[in-house]
């Protein structure tokens, strides 16, 4: 097992512990994004606890602010703050780790979560970056479910118009939402088609939940020049607990005591 796809495991263990503390939490979609979240984290972004106030530091927005947990967790172990403090306290009274990211946690940009506006926040910072002269690039993560909203696409014809191309988005594309299969909720397919109409360079990455197929697609983002890039990540939700996997009732689900210790069994199987 390569260093990246152990570190991820490693995050679902203290994504598991998280949720099964505070009995909330979406799970689900924690444990699709957190592959992306591992690469970007640990081999993409150039930022780092030392470098929150550095003005050429990378940008990193979380549109589906709801999956903050794995966000949480990432930046813990990055040393952005006590991981333990974000385990035990996750949305409990007068935690500062409350269920969407908010900036009064370290190594938080924006406070997010509204669906549909990462992009638009995203193209803000880029923008502002081309227009400073700075060498700093942003990426925004969103969910294949928040496509539906129209915001999406006024950020993403800007982004195009202003030829963006230190701007990355990355969509988590696991197939399912709070109600249902994202294509019978409302379907967004073909999203890298729509992507292309609006002007942005479209990189597939078959296996969202593959570190190192993620690593590529990232390196081919930044290297392409004129366009903004967006990366559309085949991923699971759930992945890594078998009983989570592509269940919707796990987008928001509280662990039993016996679920709690399987899916525990489980990972800690696959870092053995």
């Amino acid at each position: 097992m390569d260093s990246l796809t152990k570190k991820s495991y490693e995050l679902r263990r203290d994504i598991i512990e998280m949720i099964y503390n505070s009995k909330a939490g979406h799970v689900g979609g924690d444990l699709s994004v957190i592959d992306i979240l591992t690469v970007l984290y640990y081999k993409v972004l150039n930022t780092s606890p030392d470098s929150r106030k550095d003005p050429d530091r990378d940008r990193f927005i979380m549109s589906k602010g709801h999956c903050t947990d794995a966000l949480y967790a990432v930046l813990g172990d990055r040393g952005y703050f006590d991981k333990q403090e974000a385990i035990k306290t996750f949305s409990a009274f007068n935690s500062r780790f409350i269920g969407h990211p908010n900036t009064d946690v370290p190594g938080i940009e924006m406070n997010s979560g509204s669906l549909g506006h990462g992009i638009a926040l995203g193209v803000g910072m880029a923008l502002a970056a081309k227009l400073d002269g700075r060498s700093y690039r942003t990426y925004v993560v969103l969910g294949d479910g928040e496509m539906a909203e129209g915001s999406n696409y006024e950020a993403m014809m800007a982004a195009s118009h202003y030829k963006l191309d230190n701007l990355c988005a990355t969509v988590d594309l696991n197939g399912l939402q709070i109600s249902g299969l994202t294509k019978e909720v409302l379907s967004s397919d073909d999203l890298g088609e729509k992507f292309r109409a609006f002007g942005w360079n479209v990189i597939d990455v078959q296996d969202g939940n593959s570190c190192p197929e993620l690593l590529d697609g990232y390196r081919l983002a930044a290297e392409f020049k004129g366009k903004p890039s967006v990366v559309i990540a085949h991923t699971v939700k759930g992945k890594g607990v078998s009983f989570m996997e592509n269940k919707k009732g796990w987008h928001h689900g509280v662990l039993t005591e016996e679920q709690y210790t399987q899916a525990v069994k489980e990972l800690e199987e696959v870092l053995l």
